[in-house]
């Protein structure tokens, strides 16, 4: 009887393959944004926007959950050969930076393209900072959500001289030390629940008010909508503020 309980492995060794195939799949599910910013590029070439939209939707959704599947997998502990963050970091210059950029001059929310370099050399700089994030979890300067910026500019048809007045500002606020929120690494757990569901609300409408420009209009579903991003700012004041580390 004892010599059959020795032959047979240990639980944690079965589990152990398990868990390196769940957190290699973490790093798979990272990487994907990258496909969906590609699948945007190309609608935004084929001047379908409201498509592109879609797919720079879909990065976001994966975006805001990857590091909370990576931090409950062990990723750090069971795919170390890969870093997580740099992935991260790759994926969301691309999707938050670079397609975002190319929206914008293909939906005519710029002077001029020269002028796209704000973003794409700041958010560089921002990205590459060692304190992007700090010690309490937060984001140090705008976090390069030129996403965010490229789909309301297109929606409410902002002039062309505002979109670059709007690109510059925030192309300055990425060097600002204040602090914004990072809505997956909240501690309060309600209030991290509250902004994950209302975030994800909040894409849904954005996403359908994208292909239904008519009736969103006529109810101003987009301006409603800038409730969700005036709550991130407002939290990001009352929790956040200028760091002074």
């Amino acid at each position: 009887m004892e010599e059959t309980d020795s032959a047979d492995p240990p639980a944690e060794a079965m589990r152990l393959p398990t868990r390196k195939f769940a957190a290699m799949g973490v790093h798979l599910l990272t990487a994907s944004g990258a496909v969906f910013g590609f699948f945007a590029l190309l609608e935004i070439q084929r001047e379908n926007l409201a498509l592109a939209m879609v797919f720079m939707l879909a990065s976001l959704a994966i975006d805001s959950i990857d590091g909370l599947m990576a931090r409950r997998l062990a990723v750090e502990e069971f795919a170390p050969q890969i870093d997580g963050r740099r992935l991260d970091d790759i994926v969301d210059y691309l999707n938050f930076v670079i397609v975002p950029c190319v929206f914008m001059w293909q939906a005519s929310s710029v002077l001029a393209p020269a002028w796209l370099a704000i973003p794409i050399l700041a958010s560089a700089f921002g990205f590459s900072q060692k304190h992007a994030k700090t010690d309490d979890n937060f984001f140090l300067g705008f976090p390069s959500y030129w996403n965010v910026l490229a789909f309301y500019l297109w929606l409410l048809d902002f002039s062309a001289l505002a979109g670059t007045l709007w690109i510059v500002g925030l192309g300055i606020a990425v060097f600002i030390p204040y602090k914004y929120l990072y809505p997956s690494r909240l501690p309060n757990r309600n209030l991290r629940l509250f902004t994950s569901y209302s975030g994800l609300l909040w894409a849904i409408v954005i996403g359908w008010a994208a292909f239904n420009p008519e009736l969103s209009a006529e109810y101003h579903v987009v301006e409603l909508s800038l409730a969700y991003p005036a709550l991130y700012l407002g939290l990001s004041f009352k929790l956040g503020g200028l760091h002074r580390g």
